[in-house]
């Protein structure tokens, strides 16, 4: 099989590092990308492999670190948005938290998005995972701002779907579950200084939900590095892949809720047209 060029943001720890060291094992080459160069010493001095320094908020580093990653490996056939962090906090209690989270989760990733794309038009094929989570199709007490970044990361991939197929480029983006990772330490997650006591209930029950499963979450990694594999390498990937049985459950609950409800009011609903 042809060697793959892949570029991976958010690459020093979690389902970024996972994701390129099954890359660098699978016998393709990678362009790692990190805020800081010295978190990505586990690559080593592997010949396939280089690091690059991105923060994705900035538009002119996402041009630099694909630039440079073209001119070493001379192509990009995969990008892997991965960059990202959590915000744990009930939506009143969200203020500025919610703009930051925006500028990384949405915006961070449209940048590198709008930079790797002309190199992939160019060559009229290319791979595009977006890395979302089951907040994204679903989201959860405590968890509304960062669910909505990921409902626009689901969003910007459905356009993106239609817009780079018929270029030969495809988009898919993937929703994992609870995966064992550094996500809910506070390298990953941000939780909102400000607490309503009036919130105890839902979000005051997730945070204390979320502090037991710290590293004990379900998912292996590992095995998530190896369906981002997979998909790469099928000749039709998915537009949507949800990851882990947790994600599976939660979106036949969701599906099941929206059909009930909007049959109980589809009267109304089809009420609305002028005929």
């Amino acid at each position: 099989m042809t060697q793959k060029v892949w570029i991976i943001t958010g690459a020093s720890r979690g389902l970024g590092a996972e994701i390129a060291k099954a890359v660098l094992s699978a016998g393709d080459k990678v362009i790692a990308t990190a805020r800081k160069i010295s978190t990505l010493d586990y690559l080593g001095k592997d010949s396939n492999a280089i690091a690059v320094v991105l923060d994705v908020t900035d538009e002119s580093q996402a041009k630099n670190a694909v630039d440079a990653g073209v001119r070493q490996f001379g192509r990009i056939d995969v990008l892997v948005n991965n960059a990202g962090y959590g915000l744990l906090g009930a939506v009143e209690e969200s203020s500025a938290g919610g703009r930051n989270i925006y500028r990384t989760n949405v915006f961070g990733l449209l940048n590198v998005t709008r930079a790797v794309l002309p190199y992939m038009r160019e060559q009229k094929s290319g791979d595009i995972i977006k890395i979302s989570s089951i907040g994204g199709y679903s989201s959860y007490p405590g968890w509304g701002v960062y669910s909505s970044t990921k409902f626009a990361v689901e969003g910007i991939t459905e356009s993106l779907h239609d817009e780079l197929a018929p270029l030969g480029i495809h988009a898919t983006v993937m929703e994992p579950g609870f995966f064992r990772t550094d996500f809910l330490d506070s390298s990953s997650l941000v939780k909102t200084a400000n607490v309503i006591s009036g919130y105890a209930d839902t979000v005051g029950e997730m945070r204390d939900l979320m502090e037991g499963h710290n590293h004990h979450q379900p998912g292996d990694p590992s095995k998530l590095a190896q369906a981002v594999l997979q998909v790469v390498r099928t000749a039709e990937p998915p537009l949507r892949l949800p990851l882990g049985n947790d994600t599976l459950k939660r979106i036949a609950d969701k599906n099941a809720f929206v059909e009930k409800e909007t049959e109980r009011w589809r009267l109304v609903a089809a009420s609305t047209d002028s005929n």
